[in-house]
């Protein structure tokens, strides 16, 4: 298998109301989007919003899970400063703040908001692997 992610699909309870949470946070729509499915370009990796028992259904899984799910997506940013102001705007949009921005043990800044079906974001300032002009993080050479 090629080390790649090209896809994040969020399961989530309403569509439209997704659609316009991330809308508010400067995501796109694609033109493929349609009332099953919006799809969104999150720089070289696709964003998708698909209805939770849809979802659950195509996986085969069970769709009444709760609590904490095991992983969060992230939003890395150029400063402290940043951190705060994105996370006033995913508030502002609907978000709800979880974790304001502070320094954390591993010598970086971060806070956390969940959507509005409570998937976690954290938005990070990682000085230790600087976003290039792409904002893509630049990470160490690999490991010998």
């Amino acid at each position: 298998m090629e080390p790649r992610v090209t896809f994040i699909t969020l399961g989530v309870r309403d569509i439209g109301r997704s659609r316009k949470f991330y809308e508010a946070l400067g995501f796109k729509a694609s033109s493929a989007s349609q009332p099953s499915v919006t799809f969104f370009d999150a720089g070289g990796v696709v964003l998708a919003l698909f209805g939770r028992d849809a979802l659950a259904e195509d996986a085969s899984v069970p769709a009444d899970g709760s609590g904490f799910s095991g992983f969060a997506l992230a939003h890395n940013v150029n400063s402290e400063a940043d951190v705060d102001r994105t996370l006033s705007e995913a508030v502002a949009a609907g978000a709800k703040l979880l974790k304001p921005g502070q320094k954390v043990f591993w010598g970086g800044y971060s806070g956390y908001f969940s959507d509005p079906d409570g998937h976690l974001w954290e938005v990070a300032y990682n000085p230790f692997m600087p976003l290039d002009g792409d904002g893509r993080p630049t990470l160490p050479e690999r490991a010998a």
